[in-house]
């Protein structure tokens, strides 16, 4: 089972996570920010993977701390399940409409992080997620992973709709990228390593 289990602990966050690539879409999710609970348990669901997240942020603050460290975590967590990537297809992509929305995203699970995203948000906020967050939980999911991320959208005025949009192209992209192929018996790279 490709799985990993991470708990980061600083003064401004406590988080534990339990990440299943291979998993049935299930989750269990509580970071103290329900717009952000419900745009995981869409990755979750669209990904097919099993998600357990426990987020103990300072709140208090604004969201920026949880929602910016459960990337940094899911990242590192998506790192340890690919593991060695050999057998993986190693790339993904999705386009996904959600009502007037239309979204791209594409992965590169190629060991070199780099985020791209081009979207000022007309909203400050849905629930309680600062939308400028979003941005940020891609960038940091990015980051630790050491996946090329980009997100674009083409299309859209609903601030809910475009959110949760990039979330489901993401796991889409993800699971695709992810999942082994037969033909790839080792490494896809004509460097012979990622």
């Amino acid at each position: 089972m490709r799985s990993a289990n991470i708990t980061r602990n600083t003064k401004e966050t406590q988080i534990t996570m339990n990440l299943v690539l291979d998993g049935t879409g299930k989750s269990k999710i509580d970071t103290g920010v329900g717009f952000f609970d419900h745009m995981l348990d869409g990755f979750t669901r669209h990904g097919l993977f099993d998600l357990d997240v426990s987020v103990c942020g300072d709140l208090k603050v604004d969201c920026h701390h949880t929602v910016e460290d459960t990337g940094i975590v899911l990242g590192r967590a998506i790192a340890e399940a690919v593991g060695d990537k050999k057998g993986i297809r190693r790339y993904g992509s999705r386009i996904l409409p959600m009502d007037e929305a239309l979204v791209l995203c594409a992965v590169d699970l190629g060991g070199r992080p780099w985020f791209q995203f081009d979207y000022d948000f007309h909203q400050d906020r849905v629930g309680e997620l600062d939308t400028e967050m979003v941005r940020e939980f891609f960038y940091a999911v990015s980051y630790s992973a050491g996946m090329n991320l980009h997100l674009k959208v083409l299309d859209g005025y609903n601030t809910h709709h475009i959110i949760e949009a990039l979330f489901k192209a993401f796991a889409k992209a993800l699971d695709e990228a992810t999942l082994p192929d037969p033909r790839i018996t080792d490494v896809l790279s004509t460097k012979g390593t990622l």
